[in-house]
């Protein structure tokens, strides 16, 4: 069953059990409220009888049971006329005088010696008051009996319930329209939040619902929007991932596909004309060189794989020591390119492991080397900062696009792909570098201008004075 009819059904049964119930007491209340009056004023027509009879037994000088049965039968067709009907009774039950009782009674026995009461009696479908109280004679106890109809007040109750029910099935109809009103009014959002999940079921992951409220089905939409938002980025992330697995497999398809392919057709070719030197000389050399790609190739696969895996051990270096041999390193192949040079190191210590570092220094001097042309500018800067030291390599060079810099660091990326393969390069040295300053809990941050360099800087966490 649906929530809308839920609610409607719930709220109509309970609003007829509610008044159904309410109306019941109400009414019964009342009906008893009213038998108890009535109850009460026999009791004190019962009472004044009884007073009168033994005024007028002291009167006559006599207030035996005889005297007491015949005052009772001269004065019974008077009362009558005017609506009271009463009777002696004898403590055995017996009738001495009086009107009849239109039914069977034993009040008098029951009540008990010197105790007075009342009940309800039913005959033909009537319904009758009975008081019964003792009156002290000189010679023995009788009971004055008196009684009335009390049909009236049945007949009250009766229209009372039919009132009641025509009453009550106006207010269920109202309770319905209200139900109604209400259960669309509280499942109409719920209707929003399932339409929106069903057209993200579709693929429609930007859907979200209006929030309306601080209510629970407001917090339940603005949860369902949270959880839209997260699965809308994870699913972003997803596809993001995907992409670049399809970018590196396929990179990494073509980049042993080229040197392969040129390995095998000057290897054919070595095999066609062994008799031309020469030839054969310059095939190996392209053999070698291709294979020597290769090899890097492969190298830098295994450090990537390595890398995830390894448990870093470091240990606290002196900084401006340690980038001056790296510096050592690379100042030859600078110098033959003819390509000024400078370190400026502050003083300072860092948590490093020596040789991944001095990869990652490497890897970026080297990265601003084939980015520079002749007699162009690089500088190695060790900046203390805080708690932390930053390893910066500057260069004037090519520069890097700005929509190029967010990707620079994935395996196989390279911004300019036949000037970097002309200088060995397969794209998977940032990736390297990144992998290692992450082990270290540190962070990579590129800075480019398209035509004037790039400025590259590792950041280490743990700095002290050296």
């Amino acid at each position: 069953m649906r929530l809308f009819w839920k609610l409607f059904c719930s709220m109509v049964i309970i609003t007829a059990l509610a008044c159904s119930l309410g109306g019941f007491i109400l009414i019964d209340g009342q009906f008893r409220t009213g038998l108890g009056a009535r109850a009460e004023t026999m009791m004190t027509e019962n009472a004044l009888l009884r007073r009168t009879f033994l005024r007028e037994l002291q009167f006559a000088g006599g207030a035996d049971q005889a005297s007491a049965v015949r005052l009772a039968e001269e004065t019974c067709a008077q009362a009558e006329q005017r609506g009271i009907f009463f009777r002696l009774v004898g403590s055995h039950g017996q009738i001495l005088a009086g009107s009849r009782l239109p039914a069977e009674s034993g009040l008098a026995q029951s009540l008990g010696e010197g105790r007075h009461g009342w009940e309800l009696l039913r005959s033909r479908e009537r319904s009758y008051l009975h008081a019964s109280s003792p009156m002290v004679l000189e010679d023995c106890v009788v009971y004055l009996e008196n009684w009335c109809g009390a049909d009236d007040l049945f007949a009250a109750r009766e229209e009372q319930y039919h009132v009641f029910f025509y009453l009550q099935m106006g207010l269920i109809l109202a309770s319905a329209l209200a139900a109604l009103a209400v259960s669309a009014w509280i499942s109409r959002p719920l209707g929003r939040l399932s339409a929106a999940a069903r057209q993200m079921a579709a693929g429609e992951l930007s859907q979200r619902v209006e929030v309306r409220g601080s209510d629970e089905i407001s917090r339940l939409s603005l949860d369902f929007n949270q959880m839209s938002d997260q699965l809308e980025r994870q699913v972003q992330e997803l596809t993001a991932t995907a992409c670049r697995q399809r970018d590196f497999l396929n990179s990494f398809a073509h980049e042993t596909k080229t040197p392969l392919t040129s390995i095998i057709g000057y290897a054919e070719l070595m095999l066609s004309h062994p008799d031309q030197p020469e030839l054969v000389l310059e095939s190996a050399s392209c053999v070698f060189r291709e294979g020597r790609r290769l090899e890097n190739i492969s190298g830098r696969l295994m450090d990537l794989i390595v890398l995830d895996q390894a448990a870093l051990s470091t240990r606290r270096a002196d900084m401006a020591a340690f980038l001056e041999r790296a510096a050592d390193v690379m100042r030859p192949a600078l110098k033959q390119q003819r390509i000024r040079f400078s370190v400026r190191a502050e003083p300072g210590t860092a948590e490093i492991e020596p040789d991944l570092m001095e990869s990652v220094c490497l890897n970026l001097l080297d990265n601003a080397r084939k980015a520079v042309e002749e007699e162009g500018t690089i500088c190695l800067e060790g900046i203390r900062a805080g708690k932390e030291y930053c390893i910066r390599v500057t260069d004037n060079g090519r520069g890097i696009p700005p929509e190029e810099l967010p990707r620079i660091t994935e395996p196989f990326y390279m911004v300019d792909k036949s000037r970097s393969r002309a200088h060995g390069s397969a794209g998977l040295g940032l990736a390297v570098c990144q992998r290692i300053v992450a082990l270290h809990g540190g962070r990579m941050e590129f800075e480019s201008t398209p035509g004037r360099g790039t400025r590259a800087s590792v950041w280490l966490k743990g700095a002290e004075d050296a």
